[in-house]
């Protein structure tokens, strides 16, 4: 690279775009070939359900923790083939629903009359998976096994006077026009002859390759005119001479909006007709003449049908288009849609609607009328799939920092990032005033946003009895909740409610699959994302009220700043019912309280960091406790030895500082020291060791990063360790303490042990104090 970022060769970038087209194009086919070509890989013949199925599949997939369940998550829905830019988060058993009703279409177990919906509050990751989608066809179609083929036709050769195209003087390539829906090449071959060959394709397939009915009307026009220019001649070979490589080609093409890809927008409008399948264009129906008739060459095929045939149609915000929804009823089973009175083209398309609730309400209008509700046939074709906000805390946190940053890397499978660091790092946040100014949010402020979001989310009445609302979120992203010495998994709570799954629209699924949170509406209401973007946004534009004399503190924005702000701001936002509004202020003191928690144990950490156990000590403490637990012996290099009583008073009173003196007998350890090592730390032995029960199993083998417990109880920081190891000081001389004091130096180590582990000098000393200020009021 040259200075400034270019490349030291200007023509390289061409040299890129010829390379990536070279890879996405293939040379045109004839038909025989293209059939020859399908034997040997029926993937190219598949149909739109199985070709979207395949394009899912193709990115392989990965296993996810989400609402308290382990699941398999399809790596296409990371958008891969955008690098992660629209990503959808979370919502994993809404997709993997969406396809298993692709594989059900495929394999020919039913499905094939619905048109897929998707349904749920704004901001929930809809339009996402509308972008996804478009760029997981779009990057698929460009590879080897994604190829998708269409037909093209030159009728030049035929006659002198007259050619397909929307002129005349056309030669060589320029002759060649492509079915203008990308109209399936096997369509070319008559109805009995078609179907043995897709008989037999099935045949090397799992379920059933798909073909439409008939030829676009394009391509029947171009069909007709060559075979009755043959006819005329005295051809009896009519199939092969239409379809000669001088008339007929099988060429490959792009997926992308507009070509493969329909999206009908809520800004869209004409008559149904023209929505769906296009218009007549005056012009040049007058210019080209089809025996008395409308020619279909003057057909504009610009509605989603059109545009989607041979894969995916989508109409988005379908409340907009709650008339056109009805009109599509028949296209699914039927797979047929009149462009006129008497032109009709076969459509093979993926039928997906995107709706906010509003949809719920345009259906629910006659629903008081039972059986006389005119749109009762619409919602038995509408199979439902429901999107939630998100309740995980790190993925609303990654959700967040997108929408502030505009990153995309999805962090469960970037490399180099590990989530749960992510979450509580700080964000630096460039404010383009012409200054270069950047402002900060703290470490734990996006945490603490993303924790408030979810906590709103939480069905109040299903909660555990005994966790409160932040303890439910931590339990349903990890799968067990700590406290104090204490790990309880989730499968130990009962979280009340009706068993099974919400149900759709006449049996129709949400996309939920068993397991213990599909019970609740978690993630049905809530704060959504693009409020706290918002309130974050504003926080960013003006300094803060708050000076320090030599740290820019006025430009840090703190865990506490964020959730004032977006507990204030629920009142004057339209978005919230005054009773959401005081049932949302009401859960923010319990996650103030928790990140507090969190920047008080950040502070622990980074004062006794020096002083802190030791791994090798722990390893040793563990070994020795094993060994007395179970009448065996530690091996040291002396060799085999009886478990030190000694080591394990020492570490227990010194390195812990649990006990003292008097919880022994000399050295041998009291009830309460014997109850500990049992429960605390055998139990965790027990439990890694029946987790790891295929393998040969041995303490020194236990990796004690793998045993939250022991790191839980045998490393946890407290103030009596500070008191212990620094008597002298004061958590009231924190804001100025005096020079060459205990209290100074600690204060300076705690400072520097924060900036290297992602503090701003600034966010280290209003973190510090804050947490100091509240130590002083107990410290004597």
């Amino acid at each position: 690279m040259s200075e400034g970022g270019r490349p030291a060769d200007a023509d390289a970038y061409r040299r890129a775009a010829d390379e990536a087209l070279s890879e996405a194009f293939e040379p045109p086919m004839s038909l025989s070939e293209y059939v020859d070509a399908a034997f040997s890989d029926p993937q190219i013949a598949a149909g739109a359900a199985r070709y979207l199925l395949d394009a899912i599949e193709s990115a392989g997939t990965r296993t996810v923790f989400e609402r308290g369940e382990r699941m398999t998550r399809y790596r296409f829905f990371d958008d891969p083939y955008g690098d992660g830019e629209h990503a959808v988060l979370g919502n994993t058993a809404t997709l993997n629903a969406f396809v298993d009703d692709l594989r059900a279409i495929v394999t020919g177990r039913g499905k094939t009359e619905k048109i897929i919906w998707f349904d749920g509050p704004t901001a929930t990751g809809k339009s996402e998976l509308k972008r996804c989608l478009v760029n997981g066809l779009r990057g698929y179609s460009r590879t080897p096994e994604g190829r998708r083929y269409t037909l093209e036709w030159n009728v030049a050769g035929a006659t002198q006077d007259r050619s397909l195209g929307y002129g005349d003087g056309y030669a060589d390539e320029e002759d060649w026009h492509a079915s203008p829906v990308q109209v399936h090449p096997l369509s070319v071959f008559p109805r009995e002859v078609r179907e043995e060959i897709v008989d037999d394709l099935s045949e090397l397939v799992d379920g059933e390759i798909s073909v439409p009915g008939e030829l676009d009307p394009f391509s029947r026009e171009a069909y007709d005119y060559l075979e009755e220019r043959y006819r005329r001649s005295g051809r009896n070979d009519l199939f092969s001479a239409v379809t000669d490589g001088e008339h007929c080609r099988v060429k490959n093409y792009l997926v992308d909006v507009g070509r493969g890809i329909g999206i009908l927008h809520a800004e869209d409008d004409g008559t149904p007709k023209e929505r769906l399948v296009g218009s007549w264009m005056p012009g040049m129906l007058r210019e080209l003449d089809s025996r008395g008739r409308k020619n279909p060459q003057a057909f504009s095929y610009d509605g989603v049908l059109s545009q989607g045939n041979g894969l995916l149609s989508v109409v988005e915000d379908a409340s907009q288009h709650a008339d056109l929804l009805r009109k599509l009823l028949n296209v699914p089973d039927e797979g047929h849609v009149k462009l006129d009175k008497g032109i009709g083209m076969d459509v093979d398309t993926q039928l997906i609607v995107i709706s906010n609730p509003d949809l719920d309400v345009e259906l629910d209008q006659y629903a008081d009328r039972d059986g006389t509700d005119p749109l009762k046939a619409l919602k038995r074709r509408l199979d439902r799939h429901e999107f939630r906000y998100l309740t995980d805390r790190t993925l609303e946190a990654e959700l967040i920092r997108r929408e502030l940053t505009g990153e995309s890397e999805v962090w469960a499978t970037a490399a180099g990032i590990d989530p749960d660091e992510r979450v509580r790092e700080a964000v630096h946040v460039p404010i383009h005033d012409g200054t270069g100014l950047v402002r900060e949010l703290a470490p734990h402020a996006v945490a603490a946003a993303a924790t408030y979001n979810v906590v709103t989310r939480l069905d109040a009445d299903r909660l555990p009895p005994d966790l409160g609302t932040v303890e439910t979120a931590i339990l349903l992203e990890q799968g067990y909740v700590q406290t104090g010495d204490e790990r309880r998994e989730i499968d130990e709570f009962d979280f009340g409610g009706e068993g099974g799954r919400d149900g759709g629209r006449d049996g129709g699924r949400t996309g939920d699959r068993g397991g213990a949170r599909t019970r609740s509406h978690d993630g049905r209401s809530g704060i959504p994302v693009t409020f706290t973007r918002d309130v974050i946004a504003e926080l960013l534009e003006e300094p803060r009220d708050r000076s320090h004399p030599e740290l820019s503190v006025e430009n840090v924005i703190m865990p506490d700043d964020v959730l004032d702000a977006m507990a204030n701001g629920l009142a004057t936002a339209p978005v919230f019912s005054r009773a959401e509004t005081t049932e949302f202020e009401s859960r923010v003191a319990a996650v103030k309280s928790h990140v507090r928690d969190r920047q008080e144990a950040d502070v622990l950490d980074a004062m006794l960091s020096e002083v802190g156990v030791d791994e090798a000590a722990v390893t040793e403490y563990v070994e020795h406790v094993y060994a007395w637990d179970t009448g065996g012996t530690v091996d040291t290099s002396r060799g085999e030895v009886e478990p030190d009583p000694l080591v394990m008073k020492l570490f227990e009173t010194e390195q812990l500082g649990r006990f003292d003196e008097a919880d022994y007998e000399g050295s041998s350890p009291g009830d309460d020291v014997a109850e500990f090592r049992r429960t605390k730390v055998i139990a965790a032995l027990n439990r890694y060791a029946w987790e790891h029960r295929d393998e040969d199993f041995s303490v020194e083998r236990v990796d004690l990063q793998e045993v939250p417990i022991i790191q839980t109880v045998l490393e946890a920081d407290s103030w009596d360790d500070v008191r212990r190891l620094f008597p002298d000081f004061d958590p009231g001389q924190w804001a100025d303490p005096p020079v060459d004091t205990e209290t100074a130096t600690v204060k300076r180590q705690t400072i520097d042990r924060l900036c290297e582990r992602g503090y701003s000098p600034a966010s280290a000393e209003l973190t510090t104090g804050r947490v100091l200020r509240e130590v002083a009021h107990e410290w004597d």
